[in-house]
């Protein structure tokens, strides 16, 4: 499989971008498209001081996208604040995920992210009050469809996006951190009777640094559709290089996982942290995940399994594929599908889709 090496320089190296060839330049700015990594470029090169060494041609794409991704910043401190008003009234903390949560921590992970939605989570059992609460403040549903509503509200871990009248803005609204029909479960109050406030945001929360790196592994692992998992991935690494400062945050970071059942995609996490970015991970966490992988992953099908995610977790652009690329993709979408939903209810799902698909006037499109 072609090297990472190219898209990582800028990332890892950029003291190295002034021995970069015209074409290597080009290729590199397509590459980096794809994995929707220029605005995180664009903030590396910033901070190590090497714009000199960038032709002016290529500059342009990283500011443009450091720009909008500056602004997609701005946006969010700008929506919390309106966010914290309808928390306040209905008397629970505002938790954040993610992107908006790495963000507004300040966390390195956060520099150059781009943050196009914002992730929150909320209790179940007071999900109703709190939709109400924002479609009073002008959030809509953005799916209208009484099938879908009905299938994001019953086996989902979050209610169909929500869009704001006015502003524009896109909220996903979080009960759990998986869906409740997925192989993968976890009780959320777990989590959420560890949240931390974010200083300098009163009444803003994220997830513990344990918990955040796990949801992150979590979602690597039962998301089908890859095409910025080599972005997730560099996620996890940015979260556990900061954290991992810390001596205690390794032995903490298993214990959880091993408490939550959720051993198998942190260990997959970190094999591929590994495996493809070369992430310099502490030899007992390597050790760990090397044992916990070896177990959940045996034989063949580990092995299948393992040559999947090489391929799909790379960029989506040519010079990162081979010919099993596609296949891979294809495998591993249908691999998502079938973690997140038991065989009879994918079968049903599946079916009804079709179904509505065919009945839809040409030219329509789903939400």
């Amino acid at each position: 499989m072609p090297a990472l090496d190219l898209l990582m320089l800028p990332l890892r190296e950029p003291e190295r971008l002034g021995s970069l060839t015209p074409g290597q330049w080009d290729l590199l700015v397509r590459q980096g498209r794809r994995a929707d990594l220029l605005a995180r470029m664009a903030e590396r090169i910033d901070a190590a001081g090497r714009w000199a060494d960038v032709p002016p041609e290529v500059a342009r794409h990283l500011w443009s996208m450091q720009l909008l991704a500056r602004r997609q910043h701005e946006e969010l401190r700008h929506e919390t604040q309106q966010l914290l008003r309808v928390f306040g009234q209905a008397g629970l903390p505002l938790v954040l995920l993610k992107g908006a949560a790495y963000v507004l921590q300040g966390l390195r992970v956060g520099e150059g992210r781009m943050v196009s939605d914002i992730d929150i989570l909320v209790p179940r059992e007071r999900l109703a009050e709190v939709e109400s609460a924002l479609m009073l403040s002008g959030w809509v549903s953005t799916n209208t469809n009484a099938y879908d509503q009905r299938y994001y509200r019953t086996w989902m871990h979050e209610l169909p996006p929500m869009r704001h009248l006015r502003r524009g803005t896109v909220l996903d609204v979080h009960h759990a951190l998986v869906p409740l029909s997925g192989r993968l479960r976890a009780d959320p109050s777990a989590m959420l009777g560890d949240i931390r406030p974010i200083p300098g945001h009163p009444g803003v929360h994220a997830l513990a640094p344990v918990d955040m790196v796990l949801h992150s592994a979590a979602h690597l692992y039962a998301e089908g559709e890859l095409e910025l998992g080599c972005r997730g991935l560099l996620d996890i690494e940015l979260l556990v290089g900061e954290f991992g400062q810390d001596p205690a945050f390794w032995p903490a970071l298993t214990a959880r996982a091993t408490a939550l059942h959720w051993e198998r995609p942190l260990a997959q996490a970190l094999v591929y942290l590994d495996e493809l970015l070369r992430t310099p991970l502490p030899p007992e966490a390597r050790d760990w995940a090397a044992r916990a992988h070896r177990r959940w992953a045996p034989g063949w099908r580990g092995r299948l399994l393992d040559a999947m995610y090489r391929r799909a977790l790379r960029p989506d652009h040519h010079s990162l594929s081979d010919h099993w690329t596609a296949l891979a993709r294809a495998g591993l979408y249908v691999r998502g599908h079938w973690l997140r939903m038991p065989p009879w209810l994918l079968a049903g799902h599946l079916a009804r889709k079709s179904l509505m698909a065919l009945r839809a006037p040409r030219g329509a499109t789903e939400n």
